[in-house]
């Protein structure tokens, strides 16, 4: 399955703004989104993929090129594992861990927004190099 590049970079925007507001808000809640939102990405029916899809690729013409979609899924379950420390650290009252985890996760997805640089795809490409028998 392939998928536009610039729509990861579109979900990993809101993400960075969701997780800028758990930081300031320190709202479990809204970490919990988040998570679901990062669950619903591994399995390709991201809410912020859809809003892409249905509003902004429209206004923006066909891409330049498309991508492997393995690598944003993979990002999106790193993001799940950040997410769900979070909230274990909000759920346990260890702050340090839950704003720790928030912000490793707000990072990442500033990188992407940003800059174009995915943290999670980066992982799944050396993780795949890694691999045995695997020359790619």
């Amino acid at each position: 399955m392939q998928v536009d590049p610039r729509g990861p970079r579109f979900g990993a925007a809101i993400t960075t703004v969701v997780l800028a507001l758990v930081l300031v808000t320190g709202s479990a809640w809204l970490l919990a989104f988040q998570a679901i939102v990062f669950m619903l990405g591994v399995l390709d029916v991201s809410p912020y993929g859809l809003l892409f899809r249905g509003f902004v690729r429209p206004r923006l013409g066909p891409p330049g090129e498309l991508e492997d979609a393995a690598p944003p899924r993979f990002a999106q379950g790193v993001g799940i594992v950040f997410a769900v420390a979070g909230l274990i650290g909000f759920a346990t009252g260890i702050i340090p861990l839950a704003l720790g985890a928030t912000a490793a996760a707000l990072l990442a997805a500033f990188l992407n927004a940003a800059f174009g640089f995915c943290l999670g795809c980066e992982m799944y490409l050396i993780i795949r190099r890694l691999q045995p028998g695997r020359t790619t």
